[in-house]
């Protein structure tokens, strides 16, 4: 028994190195699926909208600016709208407004034509 008491805390320290080991790292990259989440209910405003976005629009691009806080975020979520642009067809004067009738910042214009490796 007394050998068994002297595993253990070696046991649960290797448990927690490995644990910091494979956690992801804190520059992960943002998915192009939470992208697509957040932006899903601005999809028929940009489309064919008028005046101000509908509020659980506003709520998921608030949630995407939450989300891409680093420069490696900001670029992947550019490149994921700008592919995703390609099949949905938005009106790109509503795409390019759309942050700031929001009230946000993602750092980048909602362009076809935006250089995502420029964004910083």
């Amino acid at each position: 028994m007394k050998g068994s008491s002297q595993v253990s805390p070696f046991l649960a320290i290797t448990i927690v190195t490995l644990l910091f080991l494979f956690s992801p790292s804190s520059d992960a990259v943002i998915t192009c699926s939470t992208v697509i989440k957040n932006v899903a209910p601005c999809v028929s405003y940009l489309r064919s909208g008028s005046g101000m976005p509908p509020p659980a629009c506003c709520s998921g691009a608030k949630a995407l600016a939450a989300a891409a806080s680093t420069t490696a975020d900001r670029q992947a979520a550019c490149k994921c709208l700008k592919s995703a642009s390609q099949s949905l067809n938005p009106n790109p004067g509503l795409a390019k407004s759309l942050p700031g009738k929001c009230g946000i910042n993602l750092g980048f214009a909602i362009s076809t034509n935006v250089d995502c490796t420029k964004i910083t």
